[in-house]
This record gives structure tokens, C-alpha cells and sequence, in this order.
């Protein structure tokens, strides 16, 4: 077991007494990523890692054992298809000390089934979610991670700027989003989503980059992400083709004022709602508020979109090390749409800018 995955599971372990859990059951997906830096193919077959007070083990189908052991050393009970399960996991949940758990933690990402099986081995035991232990690990991010995050950030400003210098009257979003697509994948990353929303389909937060041709007038709504390595990229930025339509300056203004009281509200100990709220302030008052549809932002990490969530609900208490967007919005139907978004780290001083593109509006004459 490298050092890392030692030093995370015994982080975790600490944080399981201090909640007084006896047992974290995770499936294949983000949360085992972060762990152990891999997850077993997931399928059908019950495959889960139970981590234990002071052991854990791997039920794991015959299927992926082998693969999956050039991956771990953690202690596998295998199973295969003939026999089924159940043998296997009661073999499991012996090993890691399952006769006295009263608290166990299921990864709320994982099939329903595969829950459902766990919970049910353990009548009477109280469950919850990884909140409070591996989720709250995972919302702090360390300086190698930001490391990472901040090089993936630099490619999708590379992606963006690729963009800024190939528009022109007569493209297709489509065309446009391959051009950004390429520029990430000269640099080894794999890209995950291209919004590419011209003209009246900015007005669309999660428009279905098409067919439609840029035209002069169009302000265009681009919002990329890419993976290289473990992390993730995600910025949202604008292009104004010719004259900007009208209306244009003032929206785009009002929603970099949002970007900017978002980001002054965000500091250690604030809560996630109070970002929300000093985004969505700003634009409510400048008479735009049913216009601002989405929260303000998520999280970014293993995955796009995790905690912290930066809601008008969330009680989510900020800390040093949590990365997430800021990106208001104002989608006005027919006409146009702007967001904005930036990827921040929390720092205790405030957040952290990953990107280096300025989030003015690219214009091009025509």
C-alpha cells in the first residue's frame, strides 16, 4: 500500500472516531478513486471496499480480481458467479470487525443493490452518508492536488484562448468546439463537455452544442472542462462577435459584479449560502433575479461537480482547501445569456483564482 492511500486511510480512520462510525462501505466510483487512486470495473456484481476500525477488506467478483490486484494489496474475498456473494461478504465484513458495528457509512454514490445487501447483513446498525468523514476529506484539497487542478486550469485557458482566436461569422458551435477540443487533446488531457451557446442559445445554461452558425452580433456562451490526471478543468467565459447586442455591456457587468461579490463573501468559516446570496443579491437587485437561474457554484475535484455545493439552502461551513465555481448567471430567453465562471481554492485570506484568463469579453470585429 503506497504511503499516500496509508496516510488517507488512517486520516479517515481518525475521523470515524471522532463520529463515532464503525464502518465505511464504498463501490466503485469517485470516493474509492480518492481513496486508493483506482476503482474495479464497475458492473452488476457487488464489488466493495469495507474499511473497518482497524482493518479493511475488498469483496471483490472473480471477474476483476486479478486486474484489480495490480492495484491494491488490501485483502481480497473473492466471489464468482456460480456461487454469488453472500459467502464472500459475510467473510468480509468478519474480517474488518463487522459483530460490533453500530454505525456504519455507505458512499452514497454506489448501487442501490449494493447498499441494500451491506445494510441488510447488519440489522440494526445506523447508517448515513460520507459527509462527515471522506466527504469532508475530500472538500480539503491538498498542495499536490492544487498543483494539478492549477495545471489543468492552464490548459483549458489554452482551449479558451485556441477558441478566442478561430471564431468568425459563418462557423458552426460545433466546429468551434472541436477546435477546443483539439487544443486540450494535444496536451494529453481528455476533454469532458463543450457548451458552445451562440446568440439566443446562451440563453440555454446547458445548451446542446449544435449545428448553428455563429452570425455576426452573437454573444457566445463557452463553458469547457477537461481531465488530465486525477482533476479537472471547468471555465466559463464569453465572445462577442461584431456589435454586441443590446442590452449586452450592462448584463455582462452586473454579472462580473456578482462574480466579485461572491468572491468577497467567500472566506474561511463563511457558509456556502452566504456566497450564494451575495452573487444573487447583486443581480436581483439590478432587476435580473428570475433571470439567474442555477446556484452560484460546486465543487471540482475527483469529480465535476461534488461538494461543497454553493447554494441558497447549504449550511456547508467554508474551509481553507475547498475548491470550487463561482459562476452567476443571466439568461434572458430569445436574446442572450452570460456566465461567468472561475474555479477558486479557498485560501485563508480568500479564494484563489486558478485560471489566468481575464473574464471580459472577447470581442472580434467583423
Amino acid at each position: 500500500m503506497s504511503n499516500a492511500v496509508t496516510e488517507r486511510l488512517q486520516a479517515l480512520r481518525a475521523r470515524m472516531a471522532e463520529h463515532n462510525v464503525d464502518m465505511i462501505v464504498l463501490g466503485p466510483g469517485a470516493n474509492m478513486k480518492w481513496l486508493l487512486g483506482f476503482f474495479p470495473h464497475p458492473d452488476e456484481r457487488p464489488s466493495l471496499l469495507l474499511i473497518g476500525k482497524e482493518q479493511e477488506a475488498f469483496l471483490m467478483p472473480a471477474l476483476n480480481a486479478e486486474g484489480s490486484r495490480q492495484n491494491t494489496d488490501i485483502a481480497f474475498h473473492v466471489w464468482d458467479d456460480a456461487d454469488g456473494p453472500d459467502a464472500a461478504l459475510a467473510a468480509a465484513l468478519a474480517d474488518v470487525g463487522a459483530s460490533s458495528v453500530k454505525s456504519v457509512v455507505v458512499d452514497e454514490a454506489m448501487r442501490a443493490d449494493f447498499a441494500l445487501l451491506v445494510l441488510d447483513a447488519l440489522p440494526g446498525a445506523q447508517h448515513s452518508f460520507t459527509d462527515a468523514t471522506l466527504g469532508a476529506m475530500r472538500m480539503r484539497k491538498g498542495e499536490a492536488e492544487y498543483r494539478e487542478l492549477k495545471m489543468n486550469a492552464a490548459l483549458a485557458d489554452k482551449a479558451m484562448r485556441a477558441a478566442f482566436a478561430a471564431v468568425q461569422p459563418g462557423l458552426s458551435e460545433t466546429a468551434l468546439a472541436d477546435i477546443m477540443a483539439a487544443s486540450f487533446e494535444a496536451d494529453g488531457a481528455k476533454p469532458l463537455f463543450r457548451i458552445v451557446g451562440a446568440g439566443e442559445n446562451g440563453a440555454f445554461p446547458h445548451h446542446h452544442t449544435g449545428e448553428t452558425l455563429i452570425r455576426d452580433g452573437d454573444a457566445i456562451v463557452i463553458d469547457i472542462g477537461a481531465r488530465k490526471g486525477t482533476f479537472s478543468s471547468d471555465i466559463t467565459r464569453m465572445i462577442v462577435v461584431g456589435t454586441p447586442p443590446e442590452g449586452y455591456e450592462e448584463v455582462h457587468a452586473i454579472v462580473e459584479a456578482a462574480v466579485q461579490a461572491a468572491m468577497a463573501a467567500a472566506r474561511p468559516g463563511a457558509l456556502a449560502k452566504e456566497v450564494d446570496t451575495a452573487a444573487r443579491d447583486v443581480i436581483t437587485e439590478a432587476g435580473y433575479g428570475e433571470y439567474f437561474v442555477h446556484r452560484t457554484g460546486h465543487g471540482l475535484g475527483v469529480e465535476g461537480h461534488e461538494p461543497p455545493y454553493i447554494t441558497s439552502t447549504s449550511d456547508v461551513v467554508l474551509d481553507a482547501g475547498m475548491v470550487f465555481s463561482i459562476e452567476p448567471g443571466i439568461y434572458l430567453p430569445g436574446r442572450f445569456g452570460i456566465r461567468l465562471e472561475d474555479i477558486v481554492i479557498l485560501r485563508e485570506n480568500g479564494p484563489e483564482i486558478l485560471s489566468e484568463l481575464p473574464r471580459s469579453a472577447h470581442m472580434v470585429t467583423v
